[in-house]
């Protein structure tokens, strides 16, 4: 048995990722009760907020899910460029008939800082906690582990998942640059690496004496086997799992998904940190400005945000937030429970498939 689906208490090496904003109580309860770790994504919640979702789940599931926090550095006002972005931005409030904010705001806190959410976790105890964009402090994670909680924190270089092996974390998510939505960097002012899940993957397997989850790009029980086989001890999920019905993605997100010309690319526009969208109206408009124009994160999101909801008021839906790793295009529309029961199927045909040999052309 692996040693990670043991001490998460699953029976598939297959997690959900966490898509703050996207994910439910529904969804994540599916996942756990098919066999898999659900998660939610509270990173943009409030502690109340977050104390009643994980409620929600508990009463649709008796098993353990995980529950995911944004570890980003605290932020700093820089009110030059937010007020750059922001008139940058006027000319398209003004199609939808709408004004910008005149300032913005921080519109969630960091767990670095929010002692309110880390009394909560204490709290609650939920089985599983896991961190993006960082870690917290070494005694926040000390009172975690000493609740019985296991720890999970993303990476995207071997820098970063040394950290996260020195900080005493149970597992390593390595997050490819295919993945979808935010990429994980702890300083997204240092230079990206860019690595893809396949060389990241192996590269950590290797490297780290912590289990590695792989994850960016896997859409399927191929996929999922082929992190296997690289190493990995489970593959997280994401944009598999957008176009199942317990998901709070909108049509327009669905559709958008499901469409064959699907492609992705990675944006700082919607808010301010490089994350991976469907190519649609707000990435096009990204595209025409430099990184120093937009406001920081997650401050330009205040922004990008009002934007959004301005744009679906006029019956325009292409300023969406619609998150999505390069495997978009594999994406199915199934209940997840069913999702999950295809994912097991082809899992298991995957690894008990033997290797095709090809005779060399040349």
């Amino acid at each position: 048995m692996n040693p990670l689906l043991l001490k998460l208490g699953i029976s598939l090496p297959i997690i959900q990722a966490p898509m703050a904003g996207t994910s439910t109580p529904a969804l994540t309860a599916a996942v756990s009760n098919a066999g898999g770790l659900g998660s939610l994504g509270i990173g943009a919640m409030t502690p109340e907020n977050a104390r009643a979702t994980i409620a929600k789940t508990r009463a649709a599931t008796k098993q353990p899910f995980n529950v995911n926090l944004f570890c980003h550095r605290p932020p700093e006002h820089a009110p030059e460029r937010e007020a750059r972005w922001i008139k940058n931005l006027a000319p398209e409030f003004a199609r939808f008939g709408a004004a910008p904010p005149t300032a913005l705001r921080e519109i969630y806190r960091t767990f670095v800082n929010d002692e309110d959410m880390f009394a909560m976790l204490l709290l609650e105890r939920p089985a599983v906690v896991s961190f993006h964009f960082g870690l917290p402090s070494p005694v926040k994670l000390a009172a975690l582990r000493a609740a019985g909680i296991v720890l999970l924190a993303s990476a995207t270089s071997l820098a970063e998942a040394r950290a996260v092996q020195a900080a005493g974390i149970d597992a390593v998510v390595a997050q490819g640059f295919e993945a979808g939505g935010h990429r994980g960097m702890f300083d997204p002012d240092a230079p990206d690496e860019r690595l893809g899940t396949l060389a990241l993957t192996r590269l950590l397997a290797h490297e780290m004496k912590i289990p590695v989850i792989a994850a960016g790009g896997i859409m399927d029980g191929a996929g999922i086997a082929a992190s296997l086989l690289l190493g990995a001890s489970a593959a997280q999920l994401g944009t598999a799992f957008v176009a199942c019905p317990e998901t709070d993605a909108d049509n327009a997100y669905r559709e958008a998904l499901l469409d064959k010309n699907v492609r992705t690319v990675m944006t700082t526009a919607i808010s301010g940190r490089p994350a991976r969208c469907l190519a649609n109206a707000f990435t096009a408009l990204g595209e025409r400005f430099g990184d120093e124009d937009i406001a920081p994160y997650p401050m330009a999101y205040d922004v990008g945000k009002a934007l959004i909801t301005a744009a679906k008021a006029k019956g325009e839906t292409g300023y969406g937030a619609q998150w999505a790793g390069q495997g978009a295009g594999l994406a199915r529309a199934l209940p997840a429970d069913t999702l999950m029961a295809v994912l097991e199927t082809e899992l298991r045909e995957a690894l008990a498939r033997p290797p095709v040999l090809r005779a060399n052309p040349l």
